[in-house]
């Protein structure tokens, strides 16, 4: 495709209505998730006397790259923005409840071989503190419980394959994700866009002409036609056709920080009972993931092509899934991790694949999109299009990314998987031993070895707003991030200020108000 320079007005093609027109180029999740928070959030906005107008430009031709399959429970904020029902969607796109992810393998110490990152619940109140606490103290040789599996509903819940959703004389709310088809979903949310007033045109790019303000002026289709609009966003995936190719905004990657650039995915057949979490297990090279959807179980394996070879990432993949003789066909994805330098440019917005991506460790691509749509939206409905509200705003979402960033980076550093495998690879090592780390996560983890209170230090960096004191918890507290067991005293006077026998029955009895993920999802 080329980008064409266009002196003249266009005056021909679509969009020369006098509405205010916002142009969507490329569908999927992230481009039918742009187009139903516009047309919801934007339905009465008025600029220079315009009505707003939404269209998505969707090509036939070009698939949905579709990485991951589960979601923050930030999605269901979505659907609830949205008014889509639940009964309504999951069934449509085999979806189930996700609790939180299960790590496997990412640390080599003694009873820290697996650990629960939960979604937060009313009930952590009454155990978090209890959390915190017994972490401080491990990390002053004390000798208590540290495993975040103990302490947190959700993680019972996903042990006993129970779903989210409590009963109704419990009064305690559990946030949660999903599990989905994401192809399937972008099916959901195109059909409501639609109903909404979204203008759906099929059309395959050729040509982005940009005016020599720099400005996108309009988008020319294979069929000569000219697609104009006043403002774009950019929902082409990878490419970036708008934001990269065409207004040149350059990528800044995060290959030196992450080393993930490649994944392999299998499906296979559903598992019964259905678990209600996301599983990623260390590999060799680095992680697989394990999805259960209503009619299938979503496989994949993420990994470094520096440290292993697509043909010997698949044979790993199809080993762990007992398939080396199955002629089942895999599907070989490449990533690009990182973000552009501005994720609004001129009369552009990138969202989605289009203005970075961390890899799918703990689902954030959909977050992250829907971080970026919504806080233009709230911009744009102020009459706030600034050079400095733009300034603002792209430093507001490159901080997000860059938040989300150091915490993954964070997985990979302090796992202590290096000295324990035979045929390593140098992965694992490598990711230990990188000191490409933002000053941020370089103070973080100061703090936490120096024994100190991370609380004041994430308070101190305002990070709580990517990730929160319990997440950073539950990472370095699940790796066994603590000085060396040998070390270990008693301390009855502090040890016991919080009963281990109490906390443990508390979960398991509240866990006794929710019901099977099976029958939660039967109900549909």
């Amino acid at each position: 495709m080329s980008v064409l320079l266009d002196n003249e007005v266009v005056k021909t093609g679509v969009g020369m209505a006098s509405n205010y027109k916002i142009l969507i180029l490329g569908g999927g999740t992230a481009g039918w998730m742009a187009a139903n928070l516009f047309a919801k959030n934007c339905a009465n906005t008025v600029v220079n006397g315009r009505r707003i107008e939404i269209s998505v430009v969707e090509s036939p031709e070009i698939g949905i790259v579709g990485v991951g399959e589960g979601s923050t429970p930030q999605l269901k904020a979505l659907f609830d923005h949205l008014e889509i029902a639940e009964s309504d969607w999951m069934p449509k796109c085999n979806a189930t409840y996700k609790n939180g992810i299960s790590f496997k393998g990412w640390s080599g110490k003694k009873g820290f071989e697996e650990y629960f990152h939960p979604f937060p619940a009313k009930t952590d109140r009454d155990t978090a503190q209890a959390f915190v606490y017994n972490s401080y103290l491990r990390r002053h040789n004390i000798d208590v419980e540290v495993q975040p599996n103990k302490f947190f509903l959700p993680a019972y819940l996903a042990a006993s394959k129970r779903g989210p959703k409590p009963d109704r004389n419990f009064p305690f709310a559990v946030s949660y994700g999903y599990h989905f088809d994401a192809y399937l979903v972008g099916e959901v949310l195109k059909a409501n866009a639609i109903k909404l007033g979204v203008g759906h045109i099929q059309a395959t790019i050729d040509d982005v002409i940009v005016s020599p303000t720099g400005d996108i002026q309009s988008l020319k289709s294979n069929d000569g036609q000219r697609h104009q609009a006043d403002f774009f966003v950019d929902c082409s995936g990878f490419s970036g056709v708008l934001i990269g190719k065409a207004l040149k905004v350059p990528f800044n990657s995060f290959a030196e920080n992450l080393f993930n650039d490649s994944a392999v995915v299998m499906p296979t057949d559903v598992s019964k009972p259905v678990a209600s979490q996301t599983t990623a297990v260390a590999m060799s090279a680095g992680w697989a993931w394990s999805i259960p959807l209503a009619n299938r179980t979503g496989n994949g394996y993420v990994y470094s092509r520096g440290h292993i070879d697509s043909d010997a990432a698949e044979t790993e993949l199809r080993a762990s899934l007992g398939l080396l003789d199955s002629e089942l066909q895999a599907r070989h994805l490449k990533m690009r991790v990182g973000q552009r330098q501005q994720h609004w440019s001129g009369n552009c917005l990138a969202v989605g694949l289009s203005q970075g991506f961390i890899e799918p460790l703990e689902a954030t691509a959909l977050h992250l999109a829907q971080d970026t749509i919504q806080g233009f939206i709230s911009l744009f409905n102020a009459g706030k299009l600034s050079d400095l509200d733009k300034t603002e705003f792209n430093q507001s979402i490159s901080s997000k990314f860059e938040g989300i960033r150091d915490y993954i980076v964070c997985h990979y550093k302090v796992n202590s998987r290096a000295g324990g495998l035979s045929e390593g690879h140098h992965y694992w090592r490598d990711c230990a031993e990188n000191t490409n780390l933002s000053p941020s996560l370089q103070s973080l983890l100061s703090v936490w070895h120096a024994g100190e209170d991370i609380s004041l230090e994430i308070e101190r960096q305002g990070i709580g707003r990517h990730y929160p004191v319990i997440s950073w918890h539950c990472l370095l507290s699940g790796y066994g991030v603590f000085p060396s067991t040998d070390r270990l005293i008693r301390d009855d006077s502090r040890s016991q200020r919080f009963n281990m026998a109490e906390v443990i029955e508390f979960n398991r009895s509240c866990a006794l108000n929710f019901k099977s993920h099976h029958e939660q999802l039967s109900h549909f």
